[in-house]
């Protein structure tokens, strides 16, 4: 197995600076992931209040047959934008084979030890399978793969809610720069959490056992350790929202008592006062009718949506339309 591998300090350091500097102060979710925030949201997706991988879960083993069909036959490549350690999509992978699918899985994640673990695994339960990961984030990622050519047909897998870490507007831009690399035929599935009762959403990104918390705290750590930050971990707490009308779950990080923070290697300062907040991520919720809508901004032809029993999360495929 080969990984893609790139640098992504110097990008790591000028979106925590880009970040730290706008008012109101946010950091970008996708740093979440290194080795020890892989760790504790594997930890995360196992905590009973976090329904969305097991609803997702569902969906991957009873969808498997119906996406197929929409495939027609064709060999396809199964490209999965954020894979972590493929534990969902190791159920489309495990029906495809056993229907005799023939197709290539491209997995990308910025996380090299993610892409090296689901690599050993995929070696030892499918050795014959065309296997290729790239670590980079998507659009890096595409840009290698390039645009989408020849007879072979692209079914892009956007799991576990990804898109809600970006607003309506941010997710619909988001899908048509994807789309700029799919050709007509070609497929994606996107997961989407749905609005719900909101005590389930805060549930989920607020568990007893303190693991959301502690995650989006390893965020500060994680900067005091590759940009040489002097975050005080102890004096920063972990905050929950949730609006049920607009959808948006956010997280935030805020200090209990005024603080300077200096990052060495970027040699820049920032001065918090006490509970002034960091947005760390927004877990954007939809409505079914809301989705069907996004895949007609966005450029695509909306086919299904999947849903779990409780209708509580939702696996939507959309096609790219002929022109």
């Amino acid at each position: 197995m080969t990984i893609s591998q790139h640098s992504t300090l110097s990008a790591f350091a000028q979106d925590v600076v880009d970040g730290l500097s706008q008012s109101p102060r946010q950091l970008s979710s996708k740093w979440f992931y290194d080795d020890r925030g892989s760790e504790l949201f594997k930890r995360i997706m196992a905590s009973p209040e976090y329904y969305l991988t097991n609803a997702e879960a569902e969906i991957y083993r009873n969808a498997a047959a119906s996406l197929l069909a929409h495939t027609g036959g064709q060999p396809f490549d199964l490209i999965e934008l954020g894979a972590g350690d493929g534990t969902k999509t190791q159920l489309l992978i495990e029906r495809f084979l056993a229907a005799g699918a023939r197709f290539a899985y491209r997995p990308i994640d910025l996380s090299g030890r993610a892409l090296s673990d689901l690599g050993k695994l995929i070696k030892l339960r499918w050795p014959k399978l065309d296997f290729n990961p790239i670590q980079a984030d998507y659009f890096q990622a595409l840009d290698r793969l390039g645009a989408s050519t020849g007879s072979r047909l692209r079914l892009v897998l956007f799991p576990g809610a990804n898109i809600g870490n970006f607003s309506p507007a941010e997710g619909v831009a988001m899908l048509q720069s994807v789309r700029k690399f799919l050709r007509p035929g070609d497929l994606l599935l996107t997961g989407f959490d749905l609005k719900k009762d909101p005590a389930v959403v805060l549930a989920a990104y607020n568990d007893a056992a303190g693991l959301t918390a502690a995650f989006n705290l390893n965020l500060l750590a994680r900067i005091n350790g590759e940009l040489g930050g002097d975050f005080v971990l102890d004096c920063w707490r972990h905050w929950e929202s949730y609006n049920p009308v607009s959808g948006a779950a956010r997280s935030f990080l805020l200090p209990i008592k005024p603080q300077t923070v200096t990052l060495s290697k970027p040699g820049q300062t920032f001065r918090f006062r006490a509970w002034e907040p960091i947005e760390v991520e927004i877990s954007q919720k939809y409505s079914l009718r809301e989705i069907e809508g996004m895949a007609d901004a966005a450029g695509y032809a909306f086919v299904h949506n999947y849903c779990d029993a409780r209708e509580w999360f939702t696996d939507s495929l959309w096609r790219v339309p002929n022109p």
